[in-house]
């Protein structure tokens, strides 16, 4: 789906059984960027677009995707609009929830403790090869080669939604407009596809996510501004 993914496992396994989840890890991503993906033309989530697949003959993952889509349109107040651009366009759940699956899936096999970052949204569990927390940097969102933000926990969804890399392209349905007012929203829960969906909403909400985001008693947040300013839950997670 046009992003990288990184994986570190730190438990003391074998070399081979290490490689062996890696493998695994990608292989799942690749089958999601295959079914999810919107720059395929032969994609199941494009040819669904098109007609080419009913509904009752959709993958159980994409039925799984659309119907949670809609559940998280009715929470966010239809900010979430997987229609948003007019074609169907699941990438703000999807990015989130295939890492939360590879996370589940090394946690059921055993590695309890590893970082999957799915291009900036980031499922922790356990601890570091130090043996410490993690320590999960937010990207700043006018210095690519700093953090404005450091977060450190044992179990933590990380989502991030921003316009710094490829600009303005979360719509406000509403408008139909790109939406204005936040440059990076990171949202931190325990479902990464959640935290994706609700970082995402919150931005194309634009100053009013503030304060929606405030109202999330599950969730906490950080959020900067056109203008540079920061705001974020006192409960976040920071690095001392």
């Amino acid at each position: 789906m046009g992003t990288a993914i990184s994986l570190d496992l730190a438990d003391d396994l074998p070399p081979a059984d290490l490689h062996d989840l890696a493998d695994d890890v990608f292989a799942w991503m690749r089958e999601v960027d295959a079914r999810f993906s919107t720059y395929r033309a032969d994609s199941e989530v494009r040819r669904f677009d098109r007609g080419e697949v009913l509904l009752s003959e959709a993958s159980a993952d994409l039925r799984y995707v659309l119907e949670t889509c809609a559940d998280l349109w009715g929470v966010t107040d239809g900010f979430f609009d997987a229609y948003a651009t007019g074609g169907l366009d699941p990438s703000g759940f999807v990015k989130g929830w295939a890492a939360q699956v590879a996370s589940d899936r090394l946690l059921a096999a055993g590695a309890v403790n590893h970082f999957v970052n799915a291009g900036g949204d980031v499922r922790v569990r356990g601890c570091a090869p130090s043996g410490e927390p993690w320590r999960i940097g937010i990207r700043h969102p006018w210095d690519a080669m700093a953090s404005c933000l450091v977060l450190t926990g044992t179990d933590l969804a990380i989502a991030t939604s921003g316009v710094y890399e490829r600009g303005p392209h979360v719509l406000d349905p509403r408008r139909g407009a790109p939406a204005t007012g936040l440059r990076s929203v990171t949202v931190v829960g325990t479902d990464l596809g959640v935290a994706d969906a609700y970082a995402t909403a919150a931005l194309a909400m634009g100053a009013a996510g503030i304060g929606w985001l405030d109202r999330l008693s599950d969730h906490t947040h950080a959020v900067i501004t056109d203008d540079a300013r920061q705001f974020h839950s006192a409960a976040l997670p920071l690095t001392d």
